[in-house]
C-alpha cells in the first residue's frame, strides 16, 4: 500500500488562495454583462453557471475532493469551464483546465467509436460472428447451472459486445470462478487477454441479458487491432485523437506532461484521504494496465474529451471532417436493448444502452432533470460526461477519486452535477 499522504493544512491554504482567484475571475466575468456591448452574452453565460461553480467549489472544500475540472458546452454559446481545488493531495499545485485525468471506463465509448469507424469502412459488420475475426472464439460454449456445456443458441456478435449482451460471466457461479482463475488482467497484451477469455465458457446465451462487463470491450479492442492491422494505441492516435485534436489523450502520459496528471485518491479505513493503489497512482502518467486496456486505460483532459463528444453530437462530423456516418451515430445513441425481456441496464429500468453509451429513457425516474435521450457514461475514479441532443449540449466533470463503500467516503457528484447543468441550460 502506498505511503499515506494527508496534508490538510497545505490543502486548506491552497484552497483559500484559489477561492480568492475564483472570486476575482467571477467579478471580471461579470463586468462585460454590466457594461453591455458585444461581450454581454459571455457575462450572462457565466451568471447562469454560478450555482454549478459553487457546487464544484464546495465539493473540494475542507477535506473533500482534491480538485475538479468541469466543462459545459452548448451549440451557439461560449463554453463554460470551471476549475477548483488542486492537482495533488498535498495541496501545492492548483488545479488547471488542462489537467490530465485517468478516465477509466470513459475509455469504452472511445473504443466503441473505433469499432464503428471500422464498420463504416466495411472491414467488420455489427452482426458478424466475432469468431470470423477472432478465431479463438470458434469453440465458444455456454456453461449452464447444472454444469452442462453446450453450444450457444446464437453466435456472439460485435453488436452483442458493444451492447454488453455478450453472455460473458460476471455473476456468481461456476463460469465466473473459471474466469477469475484465468487471470485475464495478467495478460501482457490484448492478444493474450483474448486467448485466455475465449477458452472460458459463457454464462448466458449472447443477446439475452444486459450485463456490463469490461471484458467485452477488451475483445472489441483486440478486434480493432485485427481488423485495422494496427495496435489499438496506433489506430486511436492516427484515426481519432490526432485528427480530432486530442493531444493529451493516450494510454500513457509523456514525461514532459506528467506534472499535469491529477493525484488519484481513495478513502482510507481511518476516514482520511490517501493515494490509491496501483502504478498510475505512485507514478502518475504510467500505463494503468500491462496491456492497452480499451475498457479503462486512457488518460485525457476535459478539452480533449469535449472534442470527441462534439463529434458525436455533430452526427459524426466536426470542423468539416467526417469520422462516422450520421446513421451510425444515430444507432450508437439509440437504445439497443428493446428486444430483451428486461430492456434496460442492470443499473436502472429507466436506463437503456446504445452502441457503447448509456441512454436515459426516463431521467425523472432516476432523479435527473432534462429530456429522455441523454447519453453518456462514467469512469471508476469520479469522471462523468453527458451528451444532451435535446439541448444540443455537452457536460463533462472530471475528478480523481476511487469511491469505496465505507463510512465517511466523499459524496457522489454525478446526479447533482447533471441537474445543475440542466438548470443552467434552462436559464435565459
Amino acid at each position: 500500500m502506498p505511503e499515506m499522504r494527508v496534508q490538510e493544512d497545505g490543502r486548506a491554504r491552497a484552497r483559500r488562495g484559489i477561492a480568492w482567484a475564483a472570486a476575482l475571475a467571477l467579478l471580471a466575468a461579470l463586468v462585460p454583462a454590466w457594461a453591455g456591448g458585444d461581450d454581454a452574452q459571455a457575462g450572462a453565460a457565466d451568471v447562469r453557471w454560478q450555482p454549478l461553480d459553487r457546487f464544484l467549489d464546495d465539493a473540494v472544500a475542507d477535506a473533500g475532493y482534491v480538485g475538479v475540472v468541469a466543462t459545459v458546452w452548448q451549440d451557439g454559446r461560449p463554453p463554460h469551464t470551471h476549475v477548483a481545488g488542486t492537482r495533488d493531495l498535498a495541496g501545492r499545485a492548483p488545479m488547471r483546465a488542462d489537467a490530465i485525468f485517468r478516465v477509466y471506463s470513459m475509455t469504452k465509448p472511445v473504443v466503441s467509436v473505433a469499432v464503428l469507424m471500422l464498420c463504416d469502412d466495411g472491414r467488420i459488420g455489427l452482426d458478424d460472428d466475432i469468431a470470423r475475426h477472432l478465431p479463438e472464439f470458434a469453440g465458444l460454449r455456454v456453461l449452464d447451472a447444472d454444469g452442462t456445456r453446450r453450444a450457444p443458441a446464437r453466435a456472439l456478435t460485435v453488436r452483442h459486445l458493444l451492447t454488453h449482451t455478450s453472455g460473458l460471466a460476471i455473476g456468481d457461479g461456476p463460469a465466473l470462478r473459471l474466469r477469475e482463475a484465468a487471470d485475464l488482467h495478467g495478460a501482457p497484451d490484448l492478444a493474450g487477454y483474448v486467448r485466455r477469455l475465449a477458452a472460458l465458457p459463457l454464462q448466458h446465451d449472447p443477446g439475452t441479458t444486459f450485463a456490463y462487463d469490461g471484458a467485452a470491450t477488451e475483445v472489441l479492442s483486440r478486434l480493432v487491432e485485427v481488423a485495422s492491422g494496427q495496435s489499438l494505441d496506433a489506430f486511436l492516435r492516427t484515426r481519432l485523437f490526432a485528427p480530432l485534436g486530442m493531444p493529451d489523450t493516450g494510454f500513457a502520459v509523456p514525461a514532459a506532461a506528467r506534472g499535469r496528471v491529477v493525484d488519484i485518491t481513495t478513502m482510507g479505513d481511518d476516514g482520511r484521504l490517501r493515494l490509491a493503489d496501483g502504478p498510475s497512482a505512485t507514478t502518475p502518467g504510467a500505463p494503468l494496465n500491462p496491456y492497452t486496456s480499451g475498457a479503462g486505460g486512457l488518460y485525457s483532459t476535459a478539452a480533449d474529451y469535449l472534442r470527441l463528444c462534439r463529434m458525436l453530437l455533430g452526427g459524426g462530423a466536426l470542423d468539416g471532417r467526417r469520422y462516422l456516418r450520421e446513421e451510425t451515430v444515430a444507432a450508437m445513441l439509440r437504445n439497443q436493448l428493446g428486444h430483451l425481456a428486461q430492456p434496460h441496464t442492470q443499473f436502472s429500468p429507466a436506463e437503456g444502452f446504445g452502441l457503447g453509451l448509456a441512454v436515459q429513457l426516463d431521467p425523472a425516474a432516476r432523479g435527473r432533470l432534462g429530456a429522455p435521450g441523454q447519453v453518456g457514461w462514467s469512469g471508476a475514479a469520479s469522471t462523468h460526461f453527458v451528451i444532451d441532443p435535446a439541448q444540443h449540449a455537452i457536460a463533462i466533470l472530471l475528478a480523481q477519486h476511487l469511491p469505496r463503500e465505507v463510512e465517511g467516503d466523499l459524496p457522489r457528484l454525478a446526479t447533482p452535477f447533471y441537474n445543475l447543468v440542466q438548470q443552467g441550460l434552462a436559464h435565459d
